[in-house]
């Protein structure tokens, strides 16, 4: 059946020359011809279909075509999250067999954190539903996000501050309070681990008065020296725990899952 599927072959095209550009560096419109055969018309109409969407750029001295630095950052960033969610893995798996708890592995995007990974679906109180991989985490008021913003390294801290200051989000606010932040991370420091905002209940942009989850959650930052690539977290709901009863539950085996990563992508290195 997969057989009888038609290509597309303007799009079989535009593949063809990214794929050039990436392995061949900067080219001539002349080069990129002989090189792939397509006439010179047909390659002007891709390479200004790539410029549009940012996956190739023209240099002013000679003309040349050049793949975009920010598709092989892009493609960098995939890689780093794979080997991560690899390592991960089975430490989340293990971990959910040893707390119960559902976890989400969660990386930084800026302005919020990303869950690549979850163990939601092995853990024994899988009525709590966490993710999907994609989702975006609220950086200043989630777990996730303070155990992120308070242990990275302070130049990335200031980037991510500097553009949470600039946010339209309602709930990225926050950022625009210097105590806020002092205090959030001075509390995170001393733990040593993450806690919700006391006002967070899920939701990006809206408090507890409007969206309640019931929830509690921790995170540890994944430290690989001074560098954080990420962070584990465990979710449980208030109506069985609270939420001192399960930080003082829970941070000892999150804190060791985080460090058995660290270890693994180590290893790796």
């Amino acid at each position: 059946m997969a057989d009888a599927v038609k290509t597309i072959r303007a799009l079989s095209r535009g593949l063809e020359v990214l794929h050039v550009l990436q392995t061949s560096g900067a080219l001539s419109l002349h080069e990129l011809h002989r090189q792939t055969g397509l006439p010179r018309a047909t390659l002007l109409r891709i390479l200004k279909t790539l410029r549009e969407r940012g996956l190739v750029w023209q240099r002013m001295a000679d003309d040349a075509y050049a793949a975009s630095f920010s598709l092989a950052e892009l493609a960098g960033r995939m890689d780093r999250d794979m080997a991560l969610v690899e390592v991960a893995s089975p430490i989340l798996e293990s971990l959910s067999d040893r707390i119960r708890w559902p976890s989400v592995l969660a990386v930084p995007r800026l302005t919020h954190m990303e869950v690549i990974e979850t163990n939601a679906s092995r853990a024994y109180f899988d009525q709590i539903a966490l993710g999907p991989v994609g989702f975006r985490v609220n950086m200043l008021r989630s777990a996730s996000g303070r155990a992120y913003v308070t242990f990275c390294e302070a130049p990335v801290r200031e980037a991510i501050l500097d553009a949470l200051r600039r946010s339209d989000h309602p709930g990225d606010q926050g950022a625009r309070a210097p105590d806020y932040v002092a205090h959030l991370m001075r509390e995170t420091t001393a733990q040593g681990y993450g806690l919700r905002d006391p006002d967070f209940g899920g939701d990006f942009d809206r408090g507890r008065a409007v969206v309640d989850d019931g929830r509690e959650s921790l995170a540890v930052p994944i430290r690989l020296g001074t560098h954080v690539p990420g962070t584990l977290n465990i979710t449980w709901t208030r109506r069985v725990h609270s939420r001192d009863k399960g930080a003082a539950l829970f941070a000892g085996p999150v804190l060791e899952a985080a460090e058995a990563v660290a270890e693994g992508l180590t290893a790796r290195l």
